[in-house]
């Protein structure tokens, strides 16, 4: 269920004030747009838009109000695109300041419809004896008069029978902030066009210019570049991305394993069958820390929140016995009767306080007050906001409720699992790790995972390459992280990002926010933390970012550190988020005065992590041609955002563990309109399938990566 938001609910991870964090556009070689059809919402509807803003002002305005900003803002020539959880009221109030809506991602219950469509689709090939299809048969000075120009990316590909190419110009004009930069292409037949660049600054920092994707009729062979201010590159070949395949697929390979959206349950069983199949190959681990489960208090609102209320919430969850409870006040009808509460048969009674003519004299305060004083070990009571002082109204029973949608979901305490993949799991070889769900609304992040773990074994049956290499590594796969918050997303709201944990206090408890309580997972780990003055998480535990009480306050976390610290053999590491198409690494945050990254990787290791990401690139784009855009691989912090606390700078800085980030569910082109276009954190499952199918290729991949690497070792 998708409902109404506030403002400051939902704030983002890692969105900086003062920096358009650009994602430049196609510039003049694609064709013109389209026009658009109007995007509007109703006013209490919820859904994942995005809007062309009016200015950096605009966008700087949102993030200081929470905005959920769902990935980085993009400069597309010279319009500031953002992805935003906005309700109808929010977007009109966007619109009447300027900003225009371009695409609904994801509207209410889409996630839901999908899901279900998908629950649907894998039954009937089911009852019809069939197999979940293939993806093959789916269909240096702003005062110098000339500045210096150099190319630090200049890549092409081909995707989906359209050629790309991008480019990373650099000036030496740092300071001048109205530099153009124009690169001009070539190709062999004599074809030739141009597009702008955009700067692209980040915490206040000059980077470099660049644009997103631009199509080209065919390979381009040569790219300049000349700037406002006379400057001119030298000429550059444009090199081939990523430049690697992986080995050819054997005949008989197995794989399309996925043929529906996964719940935490439907995950927990598939844990346990594939435990029961592949005894030989298949370890089960519980991993120590339980989650709270999907649960929460019960709370209601004694009176109106329009008007005048007190929340009442229980201490304990409300599936144990708190559920259903009632509360009430009344007046005890007689005068000179002072303020009093009790609790009998399940029912909270506040007898409220009268003067000598009998009128009630409570405020909203003192009812408050008595209910904490008297029940603290049962109850806790807080005046609504705008409620202060208020006189407080004679309350018909109400009854106390979690809100909590899911009633097939188990309440109890998690524990969350890990399946241990390998001929020889006693430490003796390389460990892999793969990760997903950290955010409970990637829903496609499991079934890339999962995807992954079934080939592996699958084809250790059948394929003498794959049984090689489960004779040669040890696989760790946790393929829901953040099991509590999943449920949530599936069942409650859909947008729901972080865990089921509620540090909030005071009226920041109040039942309007549930869809924003909870912590951050990926901003909760000990490296770059918030806690130690990183940019890019929150200490408002209302923001989507919310960094938790403390470093690793959270049982997620603590589960993905002890798994990495038991099985010190762990080498290489995939946390699979999604969407936007990034391929990622450490570092993955900085300081924001003057922009100080955590450490850069030596130059052998910055290397090893380039180089392996173009073979797994290179992988992932065997399957349906989906390519991640080499502006969008590299440091996190140089690609995406600051990421303060995030899991892969954990496992990299105190483990030594190469670790990596997808961002699965690539922008897809629109050839009609000349527009790149986001595809959403639950799509329909056709997407989900194509990106499980392809990223699971990539983990693949990363095995063979650690396969080699540990062979260098030893060599």
């Amino acid at each position: 269920m998708i409902v109404r938001r506030r403002w400051a609910a939902a704030a983002t991870a890692a969105i900086l004030v003062s920096t358009v964090l650009s994602h430049p556009g196609s510039g003049v070689a694609a064709p013109a747009p389209a026009p658009s059809p109007r995007v509007t919402l109703a006013g209490g509807e919820t859904a994942l838009v995005r809007v062309q803003l009016r200015d950096q002002a605009q966008l700087d305005q949102l993030v200081a109000r929470g905005a959920d900003l769902a990935n980085r803002p993009r400069s597309v020539d010279g319009r500031i695109l953002a992805d935003v959880v906005l309700t109808g009221s929010q977007l009109a109030e966007l619109t009447a300041q300027g900003a225009t809506a371009l695409q609904v991602v994801q509207r209410p219950g889409d996630g839901e419809r999908h899901f279900a469509e998908s629950v649907r689709a894998a039954q009937a090939r089911t009852a019809a004896g069939l197999r979940a299809q293939s993806a093959d048969q789916r269909t240096a000075s702003a005062t110098a008069a000339v500045d210096t120009l150099q190319f630090l990316q200049a890549y092409w590909w081909t995707s989906g029978g359209q050629t790309f190419v991008q480019t990373e110009v650099a000036t030496t004009a740092t300071d001048d902030p109205d530099v153009e930069i124009t690169v001009n292409w070539r190709t062999a037949d004599g074809a030739t066009g141009s597009f702008p660049l955009f700067r692209f600054e980040d915490s206040g920092e000059y980077q470099y210019h660049y644009a997103q994707p631009v199509p080209v009729p065919s390979r381009p062979v040569q790219v300049t570049a000349t700037s406002s201010l006379g400057g001119v590159s030298r000429a550059v070949t444009p090199t081939s991305w990523p430049g690697a395949t992986p080995p050819p697929l054997p005949g008989g390979y197995q794989k399309d394993f996925i043929d529906a959206y996964l719940t935490p349950v439907d995950i927990q069983a598939r844990i346990k069958r594939l435990a029961r199949q592949y005894r030989d190959l298949v370890d089960v681990i519980d991993l120590p820390y339980k989650t709270q489960g999907y649960r929460r208090t019960a709370a209601a609102y004694l009176g109106d929140p329009a008007a005048a209320a007190v929340v009442v919430e229980s201490v304990r969850f409300g599936d144990q016995n708190m559920n259903g409870v009632q509360v009430r006040t009344v007046d005890p009808g007689r005068a000179n009767r002072p303020l009093t509460a009790t609790y009998r048969d399940r029912v909270l009674t506040v007898s409220l306080a009268t003067d000598g003519a009998g009128k009630v004299t409570s405020s909203t305060d003192q009812v408050a007050a008595v209910i904490n004083a008297r029940f603290a070990n049962r109850f806790q009571a807080f005046v609504e906001q705008g409620s202060a002082g208020l006189p407080m109204p004679v309350v018909a029973p109400v009854r106390l409720d979690d809100g909590l949608q899911g009633t097939e979901v188990p309440t109890k305490p998690w524990t969350v699992q890990a399946l241990r993949i390998g001929v020889h799991r006693d430490g003796s070889r390389v460990g892999v790790l793969a990760y997903s769900q950290e955010h409970a609304r990637e829903w496609a992040t499991p079934l890339v995972t999962l995807e992954f773990a079934e080939r592996m074994l699958a084809n250790s049956r059948t394929d003498a390459a794959t049984r090689e290499l489960l004779e040669e590594t040890d696989i760790f796969v946790i393929p829901v992280v953040n099991p509590d918050g999943a449920n949530y997303s599936f069942h409650d709201f859909n947008f729901q990002r972080k865990n089921m944990v509620n540090h909030c206090t005071g009226a920041s408890r109040d039942p309007g926010n549930r869809d924003s309580w909870g912590v951050d997972l990926n901003r909760n780990y000990t490296v770059g933390s918030y806690f130690d003055g990183y940019v890019g998480a929150s200490g408002n535990c209302l923001s989507g970012s919310y960094a938790g009480t403390s470093e690793l306050s959270e049982a997620e976390s603590r589960n993905v550190v002890a798994l990495a610290r038991e099985h010190s053999n762990i080498r290489f590491a995939m946390n699979v988020h999604s969407y936007g198409g990034y391929f990622m690494w450490p570092p993955g945050a900085y300081k924001a005065d003057g922009r100080v990254t955590l450490p850069r990787p030596s130059i052998d290791e910055s290397k090893l992590f380039q180089d392996s990401a173009r073979r797994i690139v290179g992988a992932i784009a065997q399957e349906r041609g989906t390519v991640t855009w080499p502006s969008q691989t590299g440091p996190v912090a140089d690609v995406l955002y600051s990421a303060a606390g995030n899991s892969a700078d954990e496992l990299y800085y105190e483990l030594g563990i190469f670790a990596w980030d997808f961002e699965v569910g690539n922008d897809r082109w629109n050839a009609a309109t000349g527009q790149w276009e986001g595809v959403g954190f639950q799509p329909p499952f056709e997407e989900a399938h194509g990106e499980s199918q392809e990223y699971a290729g990539g983990l693949v991949e990363m095995v063979r990566v650690a396969r080699d690497y540990a062979a260098a070792q030893e060599g």
